[in-house]
């Protein structure tokens, strides 16, 4: 399939990833909740299964589209592992010994590896002035998000923060190789990768640990539901459209917003104080994604 130039993000498009970072924001908050009933692996397991069983009707009914030869093939599998398996394990393992800030502020670098990995692997989504400052003014509203402590906690649990930014590194990467994969339809794609991670990770929970001996609670499977059904399904079809689209640079643009939505929906719906910082943070962080989209 031929790969499709990217093109300047519309409002709609600025508007998608504005969506995308409350949908994935308000995942740390229903994780938080969930995963004490579920365990880790568990949890990254149903919500990727109930995500694949939400998109097979729609890709069964929109047909569905087999990749074209080896290449693609691998293609797919590595996305598969590197957009879902690998780093969903790296980011649950790593905040068992790293704070939230800290994720969050490693997990920051990540709109600058998309910036150096599209300009070395494309045609049409290379450096440039507006894209640099964008991602500066970003990371800024990160570091003013997360404060100083955050800042000092840098290498104190160097294997954790090494997997948080093996993490945030794996995401680039999957992200770069959508690009590599061409038009391939969105839904269609989505459907395929997440039936894949379903199927990989449940040999993996079944190898490692044995079935949950207990009922999940109603309020874990809401949780649960919640996160196959708009992080997941809806997550993804997104995320693959607007990497299409707009590129992986001015995509990897908006993952800064989402520890800023994810401490909002924390004040509105448990109660945590709220800070000025916040507030500075969501400015310097979309001022940054409006000097790329000007750019």
């Amino acid at each position: 399939m031929n790969i499709d130039s990217i093109r300047k993000p519309t409002l709609l498009d600025m508007s998608l990833l504005l969506m995308l970072a409350m949908i994935w924001g308000s995942a740390f908050l229903v994780i938080k909740v969930v995963v004490p009933d579920t365990g880790p692996l568990w949890l990254a397991t149903i919500r990727v299964v109930i995500a694949f069983i939400v998109l097979l009707p729609f890709a069964l009914i929109k047909g569905l589209v087999w990749p074209a030869g080896a290449r693609q093939w691998g293609l797919i599998c590595l996305i598969m592992l590197l957009n879902v398996v690998i780093p969903f394990f790296l980011i649950s393992w790593a905040e068992q010994y790293i704070d939230a800030g800290v994720a969050s502020l490693l997990m920051g670098i990540g709109p600058f590896m998309a910036l150096i990995g599209s300009h070395f692997t494309t045609v049409d989504d290379k450096l440039s002035r507006a894209k640099v400052l964008g991602a500066i003014f970003g990371f800024s509203g990160i570091l003013v998000l997360v404060g100083w402590n955050a800042i000092q906690g840098l290498g104190d649990n160097l294997l954790g923060q090494g997997a948080a930014m093996l993490g945030a590194a794996c995401y680039v990467t999957s992200s770069l190789l959508i690009r590599r994969l061409g038009s391939f339809p969105p839904l269609r794609l989505s459907a395929l990768t997440l039936g894949m991670s379903s199927l990989t990770l449940l040999l993996i929970s079944l190898s490692f640990t044995s079935l949950p001996t207990h009922s999940f609670s109603q309020q874990s499977w809401l949780g649960l539901v919640y996160l196959g059904v708009f992080p997941g399904a809806l997550g993804y079809v997104l995320r693959y459209r607007l990497i299409q689209t707009i590129g992986v640079s001015t995509f990897a643009s908006s993952i800064n917003l989402i520890p800023v939505f994810g401490v909002l929906m924390s004040a509105w719906l448990l109660g945590e104080a709220l800070t000025v910082n916040v507030f500075i943070a969501l400015a310097l962080i979309v001022t940054g994604l409006s000097i790329i989209r000007r750019g």
